[in-house]
């Protein structure tokens, strides 16, 4: 599972959602897309459960390009813990995703294959999805 290697501060703030994606809105790297419609924290578990889903059904043709990372630590308390005593520990990473970012991009397959293989993965990611073509 995907999780940062080293990070300037153990725990972070939980922060406000974005407004549209600046960053990431643009198919670059492959000639097909998925792009998110919604705002939400995408977890390592759900980025690689994806992954794997595209990667079996294209039977490891073309390319696959992860274009999201969950860098994002989440903390929480353990259960019946009583309030204060501080913060809690580092249960998982999330990747923060806006609306227009796009996460996942294909090249070197058919388009009805790529188109599969993204609908298949968006079934296993918690934000709305929209299959995009490089212009």
């Amino acid at each position: 599972m995907l999780s940062p290697k080293k990070q300037k501060h153990r725990k972070w703030q939980k922060g406000r959602a974005g407004k549209l994606a600046t960053r990431i809105n643009k198919i670059s790297f492959g000639k097909f897309g998925l792009k998110s419609l919604q705002a939400k924290w995408i977890d390592s578990r759900q980025i690689e459960a994806a992954r794997k889903t595209i990667s079996r059904h294209l039977k490891r043709a073309g390319k696959l390009w992860i274009r999201i990372f969950p860098d994002k630590p989440i903390t929480a308390k353990a259960n019946e813990t009583p309030m204060g005593k501080g913060k809690g520990s580092v249960e998982k990473y999330v990747a923060v995703v806006v609306p227009g970012t796009v996460m996942f991009e294909i090249d070197g397959v058919s388009e009805e294959l790529a188109r599969e293989a993204l609908r298949l993965a968006s079934y296993k990611l918690p934000v709305k999805c929209k299959f995009i073509i490089k212009q």
